[in-house]
């Protein structure tokens, strides 16, 4: 569990003197980060969200997941890039709160399923996100009736896109 970027041996055993190591408890990874209190509690009626902060508890693995996650702003792992993202885009709160949630997502599959935790770098998580964004651009084009191409033959601007209409 020490290999998860950002836990050490005394947050892993808090957070195992508090859920155990049986995992049967929850159904899903959902069920747990729930029971934690890291996923976003959305109250929605008529199509209108009313509200999606997590609820409040006194959890001590929460507490855990949640100081295990500030620890990584400077980590050059996938994880530390994702709280530096997120922190960038939602604030230091909201990160505290989605990294953490990632965090108690794989601890939960690791326990259940006796994986083993494979960091991939941040230069691959970094290149996962700039191909997601490329993709979702790409259809966001083609939904206004554009499609993008490359554009080949400017230099050092090779990695480039032109937009030509349909």
């Amino acid at each position: 569990m020490t290999s998860i970027d950002g836990m050490n041996e005394n947050s892993v055993l808090k957070v195992l003197a508090e859920t155990g190591t049986d995992m049967s408890h929850w159904q899903t990874e959902k069920h747990f980060s729930s029971w934690l209190g890291l996923s976003p509690n959305n109250k929605i009626t008529g199509g209108k969200v009313l509200s999606s902060k997590t609820k409040p508890t006194a959890n001590r693995a929460a507490a855990a997941f949640r100081m295990s996650a500030y620890t990584l702003h400077g980590s050059n792992s996938a994880l530390g890039a994702f709280y530096r993202r997120q922190r960038t885009r939602l604030g230091a709160p909201k990160a505290i709160t989605a990294t953490p949630h990632k965090l108690a997502r794989t601890f939960y599959s690791m326990l259940k399923n006796g994986t083993e935790y494979v960091d991939h770098g941040k230069e691959y998580y970094e290149k996962q996100y700039a191909i997601r964004v490329l993709k979702n651009v790409k259809k966001r084009a083609a939904s206004l009736g554009f499609k993008l191409v490359p554009n080949i033959g400017q230099g050092d601007m090779d990695k480039g896109l032109a937009i030509s209409a349909n």
